[in-house]
């Protein structure tokens, strides 16, 4: 079609392609087997220009090239490239593709567990190790260029998202910040926040699936589309999507039929060919079992899949059900291979361990093409699960969600079983970020032409719900920073305590905080509008209005608080009436539903009063139980007395009577209108009010009626005014005080944790004290503990294993609280101390409370858990996996886990003890030899 192109187009085409060959993106386009997409090109045009870039694409939309572009520019300038992930086992994927690219040499490893070429121009770590390094002021930071933040949005969480925050606000303003983020909705609002504490940042957006995503119902045999006509596949296209109507039909049908054999239809039982008929119905419809599951995705070529299951003892069973189930998914070459690699990956690893961690059951569901995966599980064989679904070898994937959090396995299909999951407090619905996140595994860039997301039917199923999750593709980001201990002590170190609260102002949780002030501001910007209307409408020209409506207000006031304590001084002389009551007392209800003659048979005492009922527990006063004269037997509340009652006469209640036989209860009625309907109940008097003597009221009554606005002739539209003038005035003071608490308060929170530090010594005005330098070396949850453990001396003359336990109680937390059973801990010397450090923390939480700093919030020290002192104590003593795990009840993985955590904790320790007259720091270092061994010592990277 070149005849059609006018002389200019052709040449201006030219000169763009010879102006992107002299630019850094040109070659690196060429390492690709595949054409990078618009929003990609975007990007990297804008980091090659010199500006910050804040990418917000899906799950599987490659927003890593991004990353990848900024290593690349780096390498190319003679300039450094940190990366940093949220997870270790992201920091090693990522570690392996890029030594793959570029060589070993030039690429290292900084996370908790590894160190590999720490000094290389370009090194993948986790975000908690470049925030260490800022604060200790690192020399690795020298010729840095670029930080990478992969999965950014990870600043929400509740426990680390701080870490993210303060790297941003921290790194010298001569490095370029490339920041990847799943889709949030307010990505706008963090690029704003970018561009204020990092310069000019891009935001780039990109809503689009690489690969279409398609959603379906499983139901019994059918697989139901979710939606009628997806056309828009995913974020494609702009049409509407509408909910199958088949599926809203089944949906009706299902929940709302009931089937009970003893249900009475017309009086009779429901007729045998009904219950057939409803049988036949039901069995059209169920919850298809996991082997059945995954027999159908493979039916129609829908594997490799993902099942999401929100319990590792779910992914297990779910493994073991698709065994019995003599499920097989790999040929004979397939399980050959698959044996070969994973052989080869446990070597390292003695037999006699491997018989403990199930390997044999393990490698069986991996030849057939099938793997749990969670935290739960050794960290090499998550690893394995990993690689071999990444070759195809596995098929199935029964996983938790922590899946969804980065790692690298997309899968044709991703299953999702309930849309419940347990979120530590309660099971709640999953949200649409969630769904988005464990959705997005589905549809392998370059492989599959669709992915597909199938949901199982369950009993209440709601189409719509779904339809909204599915539907709903962005969440939006909030900040979860708070200032720490450890972080107060690092800032006033580096900038003084006037820079540091400057600093945290610049924070994205107070730029969030501000942003939510700006709509109340301009409230009370036109409520202040308002009052001045008002003034003017209140204005009297014979004196000061305002003084005269605030007399008439302070009347009014008086009045209703003297009203008040009337009616409560009346409640409480009618509840002791009550109290006074007997059965067979005979008594006159003064008003509700029940008024007139009652014969108390219970006086219904709240237990722990007199000789209250028994198990009838009230909160509000006696509450006794009368039979009326016309015979119902009802509980009154202190509401039917609003005036004391007396006994008008005595009655024998008979030891027969039954409160439930109508007989028995209008045989009693007949009996009480016979000794007391003659009776004529005393009236009671009403009280003289309690303002006709009252001083203040005497008062505020002269002073209106000498007030010179009394005598206005407009004086009553001057006070209609002036009561829509106080209920603004009111309304605008309540509004000022929401501003004013959300104004300033990650600075009003450090100003607390600083007054605290103080007055432990930690710091002194704007010097860190010896004391607080040691918590500048500190970090973790109970740092503050950690650091009061090393100064009163807790932990000297411990053996190493003895401060391995301790250590383990400032890191562990049990997935489940259980308070029933104390946990076992070592004897001697080491239950001392776990004994003082629970000490030390009371003090701890307790100079909190004074200082007002909030655990709720996210600040302060937590109690130590001592569920893992005995396990470390074991282990650290040299004793064999099989005996810790089993006295432990704990799986491999969260065993190795913890390990490694106590391990970095004491390294800390090892540095930030004091090196002369103290066994800790060469005793911290022996331990983490001794920790250090079987299968916490495997290593992860490879």
């Amino acid at each position: 079609m070149t005849e059609d192109l006018t002389p200019a187009e052709p040449y201006a085409a030219a000169l763009a392609r010879n102006a992107e060959q002299v630019t850094a993106l040109a070659p690196f386009r060429e390492m690709y087997e595949f054409g990078l997409d618009p929003f990609q090109i975007e990007a990297c045009q804008a980091l090659e220009a010199g500006k910050g870039v804040l990418v917000a694409a899906p799950t599987g939309s490659g927003k890593t090239i991004v990353g990848e572009f900024a290593v690349h520019l780096a390498l190319t300038q003679g300039r450094k490239c940190f990366y940093t992930t949220p997870i270790k086992a992201l920091s090693n994927q990522k570690y392996a593709d890029l030594v793959k690219r570029y060589g070993a040499d030039k690429v290292g490893l900084l996370t908790g567990d590894n160190s590999v070429n720490g000094d290389a121009p370009v090194v993948v770590m986790t975000t908690e190790v470049l925030r260490n390094m800022l604060y200790a002021g690192s020399q690795a930071l020298s010729g840095l260029g670029y930080v990478v933040m992969d999965e950014v949005h990870y600043l929400s969480d509740r426990f680390r998202g701080a870490v993210w925050e303060e790297v941003i606000i921290h790194l010298p303003e001569s490095v370029t910040l490339v920041s990847l983020s799943a889709t949030v909705s307010n990505a706008e609002e963090f690029g704003d926040w970018l561009d204020t504490v990092r310069g000019d940042t891009e935001v780039i957006v990109s809503e689009i699936r690489p690969v279409p995503l398609w959603q379906h119902v499983l139901a019994g045999r059918r697989m139901y589309d979710l939606f009628e006509e997806e056309t828009d596949h995913g974020g494609r296209g702009a049409s509407r999507r509408e909910v199958n109507p088949d599926l809203l039909r089944l949906a009706r049908t299902e929940n709302s039929r009931t089937y009970n054999p003893r249900d009475r239809r017309r009086g009779k039982m429901i007729r045998e060919a009904d219950r057939e008929r409803e049988r036949r119905q039901r069995s059209r419809i169920w919850t298809p079992g996991r082997p059945e599951v995954i027999e159908r995705l493979d039916a129609e070529g829908l594997l490799p899949a993902i099942t999401f299951i929100f319990s590792r003892a779910g992914c297990e069973a779910a493994v073991q059900q698709c065994l019995y189930a003599g499920l097989r998914l790999n040929d004979d070459a397939g399980r050959l291979r698959v044996r070969e690699i994973v052989e080869a990956r446990t070597a390292s690893i003695p037999d006699e361990d491997l018989h403990v961690l199930g390997y044999y059951e393990w490698l069986e569901a991996l030849e057939r093409g099938i793997a749990a995966h969670h935290a739960g599980m050794l960290p090499t064989f998550k690893e394995v699960v990993e690689e071999l679904f990444v070759r195809g070898l596995v098929k199935a994937v029964f996983a938790t969600e922590t899946l969804a959090l980065g790692i690298n396995m997309p899968a044709r299909s991703v299953v999702l079983e309930k849309l419940v999951k347990w979120n530590g407090e309660q099971h709640a619905d999953i949200t649409p970020g969630e769904y988005t996140q464990l959705t997005g595994r589905a549809g392998r860039r370059g492989i599959d032409v669709e992915g597909h997301a199938v949901v199982l039917w369950q009993r209440g199923l709601d189409p719509d719900h779904l339809a909204g999750l599915a539907g709903t593709r962005t969440y939006p980001l909030r900040s979860s920073f708070r200032p720490s201990y450890n972080m107060a002590v690092n800032l006033v170190d580096q900038f003084g305590r006037h820079r540091s609260r400057e600093l945290l102002e610049t924070s994205f949780a107070q730029f969030q905080a501000d942003r939510s002030v700006v709509g109340i501001s301009r409230q009370v910007q036109r409520n202040e509008e308002g009052l001045e209307g008002y003034r003017e409408g209140m204005t009297c020209h014979l004196g000061d209005f305002e003084e005269y409506a605030r007399l008439r207000r302070d009347l009014k006031d008086r009045e209703t608080e003297l009203a008040k304590q009337g009616a409560a001084q009346r409640r409480s002389q009618a509840a002791a009436s009550l109290e006074k009551l007997k059965p067979g007392d005979v008594i006159h209800v003064p008003t509700g539903k029940f008024a007139g003659l009652a014969l108390v048979l219970d006086p219904g005492i709240p237990a722990g009063r007199t000789n209250g009922h028994r198990g009838f527990e009230h909160h509000d006063g006696p509450r006794p139980l009368v039979l009326t004269a016309e015979r119902q037997v009802k509980r009154l509340a202190s509401i039917d007395f609003p005036v004391p009652v007396e006994a008008l006469e005595r009655m024998r209640i008979p030891k027969t009577f039954n409160p439930r036989s109508p007989q028995s209860r209008r045989d009693l009625a007949s009996a009480l209108r016979s000794k007391a309907a003659h009776i004529n109940p005393d009236r009671h008097r009403k009280q003289r009010s309690g303002a006709a003597d009252d001083r203040e009221i005497a008062r505020l009554r002269a002073a209106i009626r000498a007030h010179a606005c009394h005598g206005c002739d407009e004086r009553e539209d001057h006070a209609r005014w002036a009561e829509r003038y106080h209920r603004l005035q009111r309304d605008t003071k309540q509004l000022e005080r929401r501003i004013e608490g959300r104004t300033n308060t990650i600075a009003r929170t450090f100003d607390r944790i600083v007054a605290l530090l103080t007055e432990l010594d930690y710091l002194r005005a704007d010097e860190v004290t010896d004391n607080g330098k040691r918590l500048a070396r500190l970090y973790g949850e109970l740092d503050l503990l950690a650091s009061e453990c090393l100064r009163e001396g807790v932990w000297e003359g411990l053996a190493p294993a003895e401060l391995a336990a301790c250590v383990s109680a400032l890191v562990f937390e049990a997935r489940q609280a259980d308070d029933a059973v104390a946990p076992k801990v070592p004897g001697g010397q080491a239950k001392a101390a776990l004994g003082e450090m629970v000490r030390i923390w009371g003090r701890l939480d307790a100079l909190e409370e004074e200082f007002k700093i909030n655990q709720a919030e996210g600040v302060g020290q937590r109690e130590p858990d001592l569920g893992f002192a005995w396990a470390a104590y074991q282990w650290a003593s040299d004793k064999s996996l099989d005996e810790v795990l089993r006295e432990a009840e704990m799986p491999a993985g969260d065993f190795v886990r913890w390990c490694k955590q106590v391990i970095d904790v004491l390294g800390q320790i090892a540095a930030a003890a004091p090196k002369e007259n103290s066994t800790v720091s060469k005793n911290a270092r022996k331990a983490v030899e001794s920790l250090l061994r079987g299968v916490v010592a495997y290593s992860s990277v490879g």
